[in-house]
């Protein structure tokens, strides 16, 4: 289906985008964030998912488990402490997507050693091992060779 959009939609668009990015951790829905975007929210969703080559939960989770990878390296949460901080409320859902986007579960990402990612400034570290939806997801070590080349 080809939505059409203009600059203004867009502007729109990024606008609930960075409700998401900075609010990740609240309850947010659809008719929420497109009332932010001053769009119904069918026309929301799929505008979202033109724009940004995914559906508004999904951006949603992808950032969610960004910043529970954040909690879990740190190591002083547990899983369930991580998953609720970020704003999911189901512990089955948050560790299903986790590690479909992570390749791994919480508790063995949580388990397992950190030291090589701390040698990468957070700002690159952030970029490299951010979860994605397609391909494989990018582990620690591959990004620190990949920054020293």
């Amino acid at each position: 289906m080809l939505v059409r959009m203009n600059l203004e939609d867009l502007v729109r668009l990024r606008r609930a985008r960075d409700v998401m990015d900075r609010d990740y951790a609240r309850p947010l829905d659809v008719p929420a964030l497109a009332n932010v975007a001053l769009m119904s929210p069918g026309h929301f969703s799929r505008s979202f998912r033109a724009a940004f080559g995914e559906t508004p939960y999904s951006y949603l989770m992808t950032r969610r488990v960004e910043r529970a990878k954040a909690l879990l390296r740190r190591g002083d949460m547990s899983v369930t402490e991580v998953c609720f901080a970020v704003g999911c409320t189901s512990l089955g859902s948050f560790s299903s997507r986790f590690t479909e986007l992570v390749g791994e579960s919480p508790s063995a990402y949580r388990a397992r050693r950190h030291e090589a990612g701390a040698a990468i400034p957070a700002c690159v570290a952030k970029i490299l091992t951010r979860p994605v939806r397609t391909g494989q997801p990018v582990r620690i070590e591959e990004a620190e060779s990949a920054a020293a080349s």
